[in-house]
């Protein structure tokens, strides 16, 4: 197994502790047994308990963007685009609950990733250019500020996650589904001309 590898492992192990346990309930030792390696290694790789969670932060911000970028690099047009990241971001917990509450129930409350939001910026900058180009070609309503419509659309986002982090809201395939269909109708679609 690659250093990489052994990373990772360590990495996903601390996802499902953390989501599982909370944070502050977690030791170093029990993501270490979750991964199936030994104590010591997690050291080997991360000094803190805290560094495992700002590399686990780090790596989802970078999916995150990543996706994003993709989304903005299509050929669709903009209102195409948005609900291709409405669609990533709502999959996002189909596909890696762990993960999504995870995120949802320590970003506000860790101090020290507070560094990592400044990545988060990038995305709003990229829905912020696709509010604009379809403003541009006629798309979306001319009066909309993109940034404003950007944060709107990323909060949204943000409390149906944190509703189904919270048990608030259901959150089988159906209600995945729907869920779509109604923030792309809603935010997407009170955009449009």
């Amino acid at each position: 197994m690659t250093a990489d590898d052994k990373r990772r492992r360590i990495l996903e192990a601390a996802v499902r502790v953390f989501a599982a346990q909370g944070y502050d309930a977690s030791r170093v030792g029990d993501v270490a047994k979750e991964a199936g390696v030994a104590y010591g290694l997690v050291y080997h790789y991360y000094e803190s308990k805290e560094a495992v969670l700002e590399a686990v932060f780090r790596e989802a911000w970078g999916r995150l963007l990543a996706a994003v970028a993709l989304a903005e690099e299509t050929g669709a047009n903009a209102a195409e685009q948005l609900e291709l990241v409405v669609k990533i971001v709502l999959r996002a917990w189909r596909d890696d609950p762990d993960l999504v509450r995870l995120l949802v129930r320590e970003v506000t409350r860790n101090p020290h990733i507070q560094d990592e939001l400044d990545e988060i910026g990038q995305a709003f900058a990229s829905l912020e250019r696709m509010v604009s180009r379809g403003q541009a070609d006629g798309t979306f309503r001319a009066e909309l500020d993109p940034k404003l419509a950007a944060w709107m659309l990323y909060g949204a986002l943000e409390e149906v996650l944190t509703g189904w982090v919270l048990g608030q809201l259901p959150d089988d395939a159906s209600a995945v589904s729907a869920a779509e269909r109604e923030l792309t109708a809603t935010m997407v679609g009170g955009m449009r001309t």
